[in-house]
């Protein structure tokens, strides 16, 4: 049985959250963040930081920011040992609590186009809004699209 254990993280959990996100995104795709791009994220008003356990083991994380109304899911990973066991969703559903708690109306997210977590956000009520071209860069200088998902929360 697979136990996903939450809890709240912060500046002093980045150096995990460092480690995860280079199991967990391929850098040809240039969606990981660097540890002082997540160091200044969670200095701004209404960031949060949610980290995931499995078993006892680190597996995985969200970073969200609210402004207002809205909200913007900006990081969720999950360590591919992880995967398929529950993390990911046990943490979006987190965020949109938190959301919902920060009386959030509208929570968006970006995810790279093909990206197999496109299917879990659809999942869990998020609606495929619109695409951007070219918003991620990966390590060798190319392009790939996003697609931008939301979902009401209140």
């Amino acid at each position: 049985m697979n136990l996903v254990a939450l809890r709240p993280g912060g500046a002093h959990d980045l150096a995990l959250v460092n480690s995860i996100m280079q199991e967990a995104f391929d850098p040809r795709y240039g969606e990981a963040w660097t540890t002082p791009q997540c160091m200044g994220m969670l200095s701004l008003p209404g960031a949060w930081l949610t980290l995931a356990e499995l078993n006892g083991e680190a597996a995985g994380f969200a970073l969200a920011r609210a402004a207002g109304p809205e909200a913007e899911l900006l990081l969720l990973a999950t360590r591919p040992a992880s995967r398929g066991r529950g993390v990911g969703g046990a943490l979006l559903r987190a965020v949109v609590e938190e959301a919902r708690d920060r009386r959030v109306l509208d929570l968006h997210l970006e995810v790279r186009a093909g990206n197999a977590a496109a299917r879990l956000y659809q999942r869990e009520g998020f609606t495929k809004v619109g695409e951007r071209r070219g918003y991620y860069r990966g390590r060798n200088g190319q392009l790939f699209d996003g697609e931008t998902f939301s979902r009401k929360i209140g």
